[in-house]
């Protein structure tokens, strides 16, 4: 059988040498040996050429219909162009010129020399646009074009194969009469291999080499679990367990919960540490003349008498890292205990993104902040009183459609100029600094700016990376004010709140 089976092998391979028939076999199981066998499972070379080259056909006609598509769409809107680096950059470019000449336009007339300036630099970006959109458009059209020569190309190449596949066939019938041949000889062939290796098997049973080595034996004692040692490696394992753990939220923990630690932290002094309210109102708690509250913002005020060589400031910021940090009470708190020191203070909400003030007196936020720097020049009607406490404030006003443009320019400082002569404090409600520029616009204008960070809560380098933009912006940080501190949660868990409301539960 192995003998007709190779010369069924000879003949099929000569006859596809002699017709040069060219294919691909594959590898199947016969009689479960897994066996090589050409059968079935060969697919002539033509066939597989003609499957990748319609497939590259494929690919083909969508690259052409998809560069037909760009090309119908070219122009100004296409997506090249909207997405080209140059043309964005010139249509930027041009945005910004044109807002300089609608600003000129406000207070001169068109033939104002600068304002023609500006006009003929808008003129020769618009033609600069215009040769871009047209290499663009021209990019477009050579990439259509070779996409359409690839695609006949491959038409041609396809039929070609097609011509080959057709007249493979018919000279594969002969070839497919002896491969069905050797087929059947292989199979034949396997079954009578696969039944004389099992009756040699078969011929050997009966022999029994087994013999007993250890006779098995009842245990008089369970093998485990063992109790005692079981216990001990759990108090080990969990007591090493929990010290790293430990460790390693000690060392995770980046929020500032030990006042002393502020200035090694942040290379900044710190002005005082107020403690958190113990109700849902602060401001309410601030008029309590005992309160915990009052006493902290007290400590931070006489610090921040030692801050300048002329006492407190007379302009000041009140900003922290992010919303929430208790920033706009502090300032509150602050502009309030130098009122009550005779001093003629005003608050200033310089949050024209998310105001607040406004709410907090009870009034309406349609006009402040944002009106001055837009241009008007009267404050009696910006500038409000508080009558309760004697303190004048002014809201943020309207939303302006870009806050950090407003603060760009003099108007600010024209306002400092004029308050100052009127007032002894200006004290500023600033938005956060990160993610802003509002904040370091502001401090680059005042005297001097108070950073407020919540304890337990605000990243240490997160703090950092904020009272370095106000370093950069050549702004004056004059210290730190810590809020929210909770004397169990410091390090120590005592002696920061000693001094915050003593006496304040005994008797007159």
């Amino acid at each position: 059988m192995r003998v007709k089976l190779e010369e069924s092998e000879r003949a099929l391979v000569g006859y596809a040498a002699r017709e040069n028939i060219v294919s691909l076999p594959t590898t199947i199981t016969a009689g479960g040996q897994g066996s090589e066998s050409s059968g079935a499972g060969e697919r002539p070379i033509v066939a597989e050429n003609l499957a990748a080259l319609n497939r590259e056909l494929n690919v083909a006609i969508a690259a052409r219909v998809s560069a037909e598509s760009r090309l119908r769409g070219a122009g100004a809107t296409s997506v090249e162009a909207m997405t080209s680096q140059s043309i964005t950059g010139l249509r930027q470019r041009r945005a910004e010129l044109g807002a300089e000449y609608a600003k000129l336009l406000v207070q001169f007339e068109p033939t104002y020399p600068p304002a023609q300036a500006i006009q003929a630099q808008i003129t020769q970006i618009d033609r600069s646009i215009a040769r871009e959109e047209g290499r663009v458009t021209g990019t477009i059209r050579q990439l259509y074009d070779a996409s359409i020569a690839r695609e006949t190309a491959l038409r041609s190449r396809v039929e070609t194969l097609r011509g080959e596949l057709v007249n493979l066939r018919n000279r594969s019938i002969q070839y497919n009469i002896y491969q069905r041949e050797v087929d059947t000889n292989r199979q034949l062939y396997d079954g009578l291999l696969q039944r004389y290796k099992e009756i040699g098997i078969a011929g050997g049973v009966g022999v029994n080499n087994v013999s007993v080595v250890d006779p098995a034996k009842v245990p008089q004692s369970p093998s485990s679990p063992r109790l005692v040692v079981n216990l001990l490696l759990a108090i080990m394992i969990g007591g090493a367990l929990g010290a790293g753990l430990a460790l390693l939220l000690d060392q995770i923990e980046e929020a500032i919960s030990d006042p002393t630690e502020v200035e090694r932290l942040l290379n900044v002094p710190l002005l005082g540490t107020v403690p958190k309210a113990k109700t849902a109102n602060p401001r309410a708690e601030l008029e309590d003349p005992k309160s915990q509250l009052l006493e902290a913002y007290i400590s931070a005020q006489t610090s921040l008498a030692f801050t300048t060589d002329h006492g407190i400031p007379k302009s000041l910021m009140v900003t922290s890292t992010r919303p929430a940090e208790g920033k706009s009470t502090s300032s509150y708190a602050i502009a309030r205990s130098l009122t009550r020191t005779g001093k003629r203070v005003i608050l200033i909400d310089a949050d024209m993104r998310s105001p607040s003030m406004h709410t907090a007196f009870g009034v309406r936020n349609d006009e402040g902040l944002s009106n001055f720097l837009a241009g008007e020049e009267s404050l009696s009607n910006l500038v409000h009183r508080y009558e309760p406490t004697g303190l004048s404030y002014m809201t943020a006003g309207p939303q302006p459609p870009n806050a950090a443009e407003l603060l760009t320019g003099e108007r600010l400082s024209k306002l400092i100029q004029e308050l100052g002569a009127s007032y002894d404090h200006i004290v500023f409600d600033a938005p956060p600094v990160m993610g802003l520029a509002d904040a370091p616009l502001i401090a680059s204008k005042v005297e001097g700016s108070i950073f407020v960070v919540e304890s337990h809560a605000t990243r240490t380098t997160v703090i950092r990376v904020a009272i370095n933009r106000l370093h950069e912006a050549r702004a004056r940080v004059l210290g730190v004010l810590l809020t929210k501190f909770e004397a169990r949660r410091a390090d120590y868990g005592y002696g920061y709140d000693y001094g915050y409301g003593y006496g304040s539960a005994q008797k007159d």
